[in-house]
């Protein structure tokens, strides 16, 4: 693929969010004194092939499932860094994606028999959550709106749901795992929707609430789900979280980290009571990240480079408790 002119570079920063690894074990340790060492490249990719590391998926064997936003493909990377291509979404003669016009490979989440769901924009009737199963076979579940724009894609296996964050029309959306699967606007309001671009981005679900981050308004949401499955009223957990994309919890508890998609490039924990602070940054190999996956005692970092288009890359470190720096001192 072309080097993407910037304009649209920029865009696509904003744009695309946030991984799921909903069945991914955090670290039983972690917590707000969390730390960072070790951080190392285990992957490059192609930006002129269009390999743009956006969302990620684990596997029980350490393996990271990435969706390559404007490759339209989804590649695992094993953990020697050894990728295989799993799955190409299908071409699209003319696409119309919103503010894009490209078509865009978004969130990614994993059930435990190995399926995998990715959300897939195309701004035509393509647009939808595509389901690729074990053996590669490549399906779209269900269609999603052509307006839209499907972003990060959360899992609740144990209710058979996919809730996903639609960064263009300030919607998350609700989406059945069954026979003839649903899709239901679950939440919507003036604090998922953009202010001047980009909304909805990122999604998680975490103690009986779905978890969103909006990148127009730096902020990071928290909407309780209610007994009968309806949203509840969405607050404001964090803000000043500028360029946040994609985010996971480090541990069981409410302490995140966060992608902050900008020219700087940082790695955010965010404490429990919404203060923050950078332990990774462009020093330690990030290049525009785009999403964050923990699974035991290490955290995966995703960039996208789409801001530079200088090394996209998938990025490990470890993680652990203590009150030293983070982050690798530089030499």
């Amino acid at each position: 693929m072309p080097r993407v002119a910037g304009a649209v570079a920029i865009a696509l920063a904003l744009l695309v969010a946030a991984p799921a690894a909903a069945t991914a074990k955090p670290p039983e340790s972690a917590d707000a004194s969390l730390s960072l060492t070790d951080p190392r490249i285990v992957a490059h990719f192609d930006f002129e092939a269009g390999q743009t590391p956006e969302n990620i998926a684990l596997e029980p064997d350490g393996s990271a499932d990435l969706t390559l936003a404007l490759a339209r493909q989804v590649v695992r990377v094993d953990p020697h860094g050894g990728k295989q291509v799993l799955a190409t979404l299908p071409d699209v003669a003319d696409p119309q994606t919103p503010l894009l016009g490209v078509a865009v490979v978004s969130g990614i989440v994993r059930t435990h028999d190995g399926t995998l769901y990715v959300g897939y924009n195309t701004g035509t009737a393509e647009t939808g959550i595509y389901r690729i199963t074990p053996d590669h076979e490549v399906t779209k579940l269900v269609g999603m709106p052509p307006k839209g724009f499907v972003n990060g894609l959360a899992l609740d296996e144990h209710h058979g749901l996919i809730y996903a964050a639609d960064s263009v029309l300030g919607t998350v959306w609700r989406i059945s795992l069954d026979d003839e699967p649903q899709v239901t606007a679950w939440a919507t309001g003036a604090a998922l929707e953009p202010t001047t671009f980009i909304g909805a981005n990122g999604i998680k679900v975490r103690g009986h609430a779905v978890w969103v981050s909006n990148y127009d308004r730096a902020t990071l949401l928290r909407i309780p789900i209610d007994e009968d499955g309806s949203a509840g009223k969405t607050g404001t957990h964090a803000t000043g979280l500028t360029g946040i994309d994609d985010f996971a919890f480090a541990g069981r508890g409410e302490t995140v980290l966060a992608a902050l998609n900008t020219t700087a490039s940082g790695l955010a924990l965010v404490r429990p009571d919404g203060t923050h602070t950078v332990v990774l940054t462009g020093k330690d190999g990030l290049s525009g990240p785009t999403s964050v996956a923990v699974r035991h005692h290490k955290v995966y970092v995703t960039s996208g480079a789409f801001l530079n288009g200088i090394d996209p890359n998938l990025l490990v470190a470890d993680a652990g408790k203590g009150a030293r720096a983070a982050r690798r001192p530089s030499p």
